[in-house]
């Protein structure tokens, strides 16, 4: 880099102004300490406020002169408009939430690396950089015997160790070993939690982008329609994109995460090493990070689908015309925004109440029933059907999700009822796709297709339904 690109970064760059800043100890504690060490997304203002509350309760030992005079909510909002916290209002919320940006991390990240550190593996991270190599050069063979060649070789190496084991020749790695594999294990958890955020900016920048071609088109509906479904496939398609979609099913996997449980389990148990015990749920955090960033994309697609959905795109040609005038301001006034504009609004609406809205009174004639039956009646009543009612307990449902699926993960529904099988067929496919309790959440995926076989007798009922998809927070 030259000197204008570094002079250029220093002047503008959130994570060198927050370097830069007067209070980076308090910005850097209190957000490091909320968003990363403890790995919480996007979090409303009241929450923040009180935490960072609380903080400055305790750093402003000195009560005539406090070190911080200013209430939590003038910080956030400063610190949002310098760029360390991402300000923005969720779906379905009247609240203002806050959610830390990757150049905060990345300086939160350089910060927690100048520690000075007691031991400092470089074995492991051989043997990684080696075996990178590998999977780039074998992953790349086109050559048939060079390909068998290699796995000979690894077969051959296998055949060695299980000869020397059943010998009695166990190889073990001794404590300085295993201090320097978990180091890197430690480190490389860690940047897959920085890492996701950075995805997730990426994936709300491409979505800011989607809305800006929104608001400042000016041509035909049809051609816009073609630039969104382009933008969304570039989504997919990109590098980025399909490493991370690729990262994501690969953690939603039953078997991996049982996998990556029982190990984290045995290293615990290790006496050598000092373990975080923070990462012992580093998998669930990584769930937890891969949801938003997922959230995020599933944003990009409802979007497209509300521009789809606007049926009344001529008939308010005038509203939206002035609407895309006020949206293409605030975009031109994005970087250098007013100072001196404000705006205070007592009542968030007005109720309005017209009388000829209530109805008139309607008098209707009493209904006559006669629920009694002829005494002279002999003919029997066929109460088959009162009696061949299937009652769908949605507790046992919930039950059987929840000793499935661990908490704050996700399974398929497929999965599950493979464990649990339905008793009541429909209705009880139906009861589990109604759950609504407070920590079970039910997302079905209409792009992709599921296929169910139901017992109905000596018959087989088969039912497709989209890719249904239960998670537990």
């Amino acid at each position: 880099m030259d000197f204008e690109a570094i002079d250029a970064l220093r002047d503008r760059h959130p994570a060198w102004k927050l370097l830069r800043a007067g209070n980076a100890a308090l910005v850097l504690s209190f957000l490091g300490q909320h968003f990363v060490e403890r790995n919480q997304g996007a979090t409303s203002a009241s929450t923040l406020a009180s935490a960072l509350d609380d903080a400055l309760y305790a750093l402003n030992t000195d009560a005539e002169h406090p070190q911080f005079s200013r209430t939590p909510l003038e910080y956030l909002d400063d610190w949002a408009e310098a760029g360390w916290l991402r300000r923005f209002y969720p779906p379905g919320s009247d609240e203002v939430h806050f959610d830390a940006l990757p150049t905060f991390e990345r300086a939160y990240a350089w910060v927690s690396g100048l520690g000075v550190r007691s031991f400092v593996g470089t074995e492991s991270r051989l043997q990684a950089v080696i075996e990178l190599l590998r999977q780039i050069v074998h992953g790349t063979e086109s050559d048939p015997q060079a390909r068998l060649a290699e796995l000979r070789r690894r077969r051959a190496q296998i055949d060695t160790e299980i000869d020397a084991v059943e010998a009695g020749d166990l190889s073990m790695l001794d404590a300085t070993a295993l201090r320097d594999r978990y180091q890197l294990f430690a480190s490389t958890a860690r940047d897959l939690l920085s890492d996701f955020r950075e995805v997730e900016e990426n994936f709300r920048g491409l979505d800011r982008t989607a809305r800006e071609r929104i608001a400042l088109w000016g041509g035909s509906k049809g051609d816009l329609l073609t630039e969104l479904v382009g933008s969304r496939a570039d989504i997919s398609a990109s590098d980025q994109g399909r490493s991370f979609q690729s990262f994501y099913d690969f953690l939603l996997s039953e078997t991996r995460q049982d996998e990556l449980s029982a190990l984290l389990a045995r290293v615990e148990e290790l006496p050598e090493l000092e373990t975080d015990r923070r990462l012992r749920t580093i998998h669930y955090d990584w769930s937890e990070a891969a949801e938003r960033t997922q959230q995020t994309v599933r944003q990009i697609s409802e979007q497209l689908r509300r521009f789809l959905d606007d049926q009344v795109w001529l008939e308010n040609r005038r509203v939206l015309d002035l609407a895309r005038q006020i949206e293409a301001a605030a975009l031109a006034c994005r970087d250098t925004p007013p100072t001196h504009l404000h705006l205070e609004c007592d009542e968030p609406g007005v109720a309005i109440a017209l009388p000829f809205e209530r109805p008139l009174y309607d008098a209707r004639p009493p209904t006559r029933v006669d629920s009694l039956l002829d005494p002279q009646a002999h003919a029997e009543v066929d109460v088959s059907a009162l009696l061949a009612q299937a009652f769908v307990d949605p507790v046992r449902l919930a039950t059987n999700v929840r000793s499935v699926v661990p908490v704050r993960s996700s399974a398929l529904l497929t999965d599950i009822i493979g464990v649990f099988p339905l008793q009541h067929g429909t209705a009880e496919l139906v009861g589990y796709l109604a759950l609504a309790d407070d920590d079970l959440e039910v997302v079905m995926d209409e792009t992709e297709e599921s296929v169910l076989d139901l017992p109905d007798g000596d018959l087989v009922r088969r039912v497709r339904l989209p890719k249904v998809t239960v998670t537990r927070r």
